[in-house]
């Protein structure tokens, strides 16, 4: 089980509260390009927190030699994980020749991937999708897996979901394009040697578990954000753990700590730290009001823990 890489929402301190939940579950970055790395301020994108363990450097990038240097900067900065973004469909993305169209050069992504397979001991891995625009052969994204994996690529997290290039936003590549999980179980079948996991629409454990029967991991995104109490139950579910014992609210004083560590230390504001718990009380009677006491900018300058105690009143 691991949470997705989310642009704008699986910062660190997201990666916080989520490792609050579950103790197992692999954390993703945010997509963090070559450039920002080699041409930006280093510590900014990479710093994270050692509660955070077992998370994954997600790198967006085209050229070999620089994924190679910064899949070499987060190696050393201590992730667990090197991934390569083969499935972002943006058109910012796409100026920059990386994302979902990578997939469109299966010989580069396998150029980028050995470039970076040489230089790091941790596994580098390869997200994507199962095809471009409104082309749904199986042949392209075997193929493109084939080629990939002869590089050294040996785990490949699928979103089931084709990537339209041309007239769709973000948002609606999310959600336009049909969702065909047989695809990613086919490739498990013709890849029995690789770790295959599949990502895309996942909001249930029934849903879960009937892909768990076929592959070899689920990736949750937006659910895992909007609804994070979900992850509560993921360690005795998927990873062998004992029933949870955590309370939502244990996990919403442990993330208050959290935000007055974060004060003294980086001089963060609990604001920008509250917004990823907003999900915390989803579905419960009162949560829209909790949710409200917590993004009330009116309440910017009350200390953290006086904020908790307003929202719990």
């Amino acid at each position: 089980m691991s949470v997705a890489p989310m642009m704008d929402w699986t910062d660190r301190h997201c990666r916080h509260l989520h490792r609050l939940l579950s103790r197992h579950a692999l954390l993703y970055t945010e997509m963090v390009t070559t450039g920002a790395l080699i041409h930006g301020d280093v510590q900014r994108h990479l710093r994270y927190n050692a509660e955070e363990h077992p998370v994954a450097l997600q790198l967006g990038g085209s050229e070999p030699a620089d994924l190679a240097r910064c899949a070499r900067l987060g190696e050393q900065w201590g992730y667990d994980e090197i991934n390569l973004n083969c499935g972002c469909p943006s058109e910012r993305v796409q100026r920059g020749a990386f994302g979902a169209c990578l997939m469109n050069e299966p010989p580069l992504v396998a150029d980028c991937v050995k470039a970076m397979v040489d230089v790091v001991q941790v596994p580098v891995t390869v997200k994507h999708r199962i095809g471009i625009d409104k082309d749904e052969s199986y042949a392209f994204v075997r193929d493109f897996i084939g080629t990939v994996a002869e590089a050294g690529c040996t785990v490949f997290i699928v979103h089931a979901r084709n990537a339209w290039l041309k007239g769709l936003s973000p948002k609606e590549n999310r959600e336009i394009p049909p969702l065909r999980y047989a695809v990613v179980q086919q490739l498990k079948q013709d890849f029995p040697h690789l770790t295959i996991a599949i990502n895309g629409g996942f909001n249930t454990d029934a849903l879960v578990q009937e892909q768990l029967q076929h592959l070899d991991g689920v990736m949750v995104g937006r659910e895992a954000y909007h609804n994070p109490w979900w992850l509560a139950r993921w360690d005795g579910l998927y990873f062998g753990a004992p029933e949870s014992t955590l309370t939502r609210e244990s996990v919403e004083a442990a993330m208050v700590d959290y935000m007055v560590r974060e004060a003294a230390e980086h001089g963060t504001h609990w604001y920008a730290i509250a917004r990823h718990m907003l999900g915390l009380r989803h579905g419960l009677p009162g949560a829209r009001r909790w949710r409200q006491v917590w993004s009330d900018h009116r309440l910017k300058d009350r200390p953290p823990h006086e904020v908790m105690a307003l929202a719990r009143t």
